[in-house]
């Protein structure tokens, strides 16, 4: 049977991108809390398994994980055809890869740090999208989250290729909602309502507890909890898919 809404992330395929960072940890995590099947996917498999364990074999408990480049579009298509083998449709997609390049003037933007931001920030969205679009398209609960930054908002010409990298993902990402809505209106024979839903969940800063404990006094303002992230990503599961598909929602604190 295929899964509703009503179930949350319980019995969802999820693949989070950028895992082994503390937001990546935090989102395993609380996926696996709420009873989905949490893909940790990385660009290096020993990040991977020192911040997961040994690799899960079948059914033993452990973390599903698979090293891939993100930005090699061949090897993200030949991830998603491996996951559908093994765990079958993907239900979602969590995308937390990405950086931060700045600097102090719009001219000394460098080109070095726009290849950078455009391939972590822009390229890993597109290829991950385009590869399990199908798959969202089609779950009862597809999801595509990225995370980006309020800085784009008023973006200082010291990071001014950030700014316009995240602006970019922010744009592929709503492309790809109207791509669901689309999609969706025109499924023949079938009178479901919208299903799927990509969303932005921008960020001034993330916060994890190894940086609380590191600066005990510092009070961190605007900044978001790691596991609030991952919370509220969560939640989108839950939630109507017309009511959050193409949606951005602000978590500063």
């Amino acid at each position: 049977m295929s899964p509703s809404p009503g179930d949350g992330a319980q019995g969802a395929v999820v693949v989070v991108a950028g895992a082994s960072s503390a937001a990546g940890t935090a989102m395993v995590r609380a996926l696996r809390a709420a009873g989905a099947t949490a893909i940790a996917v990385g660009s290096n498999a020993e990040r991977l398994a020192a911040a997961f364990g040994r690799p899960a074999g079948a059914d033993d408990g452990g973390v599903p994980q698979r090293e891939c480049d993100l930005t090699d579009y061949a090897g993200v298509q030949a991830l998603a055809e491996d996951l559908r083998e093994s765990f079958g449709a993907v239900d979602g997609v969590i995308h937390l890869v990405g950086g931060w390049r700045g600097g102090h003037s719009l001219t000394d933007q460098s080109d070095e740090d726009w290849d950078f931001l455009a391939k972590t920030g822009i390229t890993t969205v597109r290829n991950t999208s385009r590869a399990f679009y199908d798959d969202l398209l089609a779950s009862r609960r597809g999801r595509f989250v990225i995370v980006s930054s309020t800085l784009i908002e008023h973006p200082r010409a010291g990071y001014a290729n950030y700014a316009a990298a995240k602006a970019a993902a922010e744009a592929w990402t709503r492309a790809m909602a109207r791509g669901f809505a689309s999609d969706q209106a025109e499924r023949s024979g079938d009178p479901s309502p919208l299903t799927s839903a990509a969303v932005v969940l921008a960020v001034k800063a993330l916060l994890d507890n190894e940086m609380l404990a590191a600066q005990p006094g510092r009070r961190f303002p605007g900044y978001t909890h790691v596991d609030a992230l991952a919370a509220r990503t969560v939640a989108l599961f839950s939630e109507n898919a017309a009511s959050v598909n193409g949606a951005r929602f602000d978590l500063t604190t």
